[in-house]
């Protein structure tokens, strides 16, 4: 009883306080364990667990048990996690931004769907490109990544002892830059192709003038566009991987 007591005491309850203030800040942010459709209580479930499971490897941080200390120490943890989770959602994004020019080429502007990873309405070429570099991501171990991540915070930064460098939003403007950039890049074969498309048929409406583009052209773009975007999503995955992969070597700099 009195080993309980000891275990129940000050320090304790208060390293086990921060240690599950970092992990809901990284769980609450990071892809995949984010997602909208996983209920909050099996989120919850898994951060207490890992709350549990990884409290032998915490350190209490050298503060002021203090009620503001402590509250800091909790902002600071909080923040962690969500810059952490941009540093990975940015990668997602540029998905989304690709997704977003192939939608508008093909004319799927207004069949939106609802993303089930960020809740919000998104086109559905943008969705469809999200819901497959998730499994991507699952397939390439990337989650596991992201676990170990954590474990490696508590070996290298002290609990409650976050403060965002310039390091940090160098390289977020980098990444924000690089997002519309890559964005581009990943839907330009499609644009290109439905650019040229575009030409033939204002062509073909040249020297034909009995043909309808409306009732002809699109279905014709359609299909010339789903034909592209399969015969390069390998290579779109493949440079999401090597930008997934990046970001969390990136992520280093938060321990700097």
């Amino acid at each position: 009883m009195q080993s309980l007591i000891e275990f129940l005491g000050q320090n304790h309850v208060i390293l086990f306080l921060l240690l599950f203030a970092r992990l809901s800040g990284l769980f609450a942010f990071f892809p995949f364990f984010s997602h909208m459709r996983i209920p909050m209580s099996v989120k919850t479930a898994m951060v207490l667990f890992m709350a549990v499971f990884l409290f032998p490897q915490a350190t209490l941080p050298n503060i002021d048990f203090s009620v503001g200390a402590i509250a800091l120490a909790i902002v600071s943890e909080i923040m962690l996690g969500f810059i952490a989770g941009i540093f990975l959602l940015i990668v997602f994004a540029i998905l989304q931004m690709a997704g977003m020019q192939v939608s508008f080429i093909m004319g799927f502007t207004m069949a939106s769907v609802m993303d089930p990873q960020s809740g919000t309405s998104m086109p559905i070429i943008s969705t469809f490109f999200t819901l497959v570099a998730l499994v991507v991501m699952l397939a390439f171990n990337g989650h596991h990544m992201m676990i170990m991540f954590i474990v490696e915070s508590l070996k290298i930064l002290p609990l409650g002892d976050f403060y965002p460098n310039h390091g940090i939003w160098d390289y977020l403007v980098h990444a924000v830059s690089n997002m519309f950039i890559f964005g581009f890049i990943l839907s330009f074969p499609i644009v290109g192709l439905s650019l040229l498309a575009d030409i033939v048929f204002g062509m073909l409406m040249k020297t034909m003038p009995q043909f309808n583009l409306l009732v002809v052209g699109f279905p014709i773009k359609i299909m010339v566009a789903l034909i592209v975007l399969i015969a390069v999503l390998t290579s779109i995955m493949l440079i999401f991987k090597r930008e997934f992969l990046e970001a969390i070597e990136k992520l280093t700099i938060l321990f700097i």
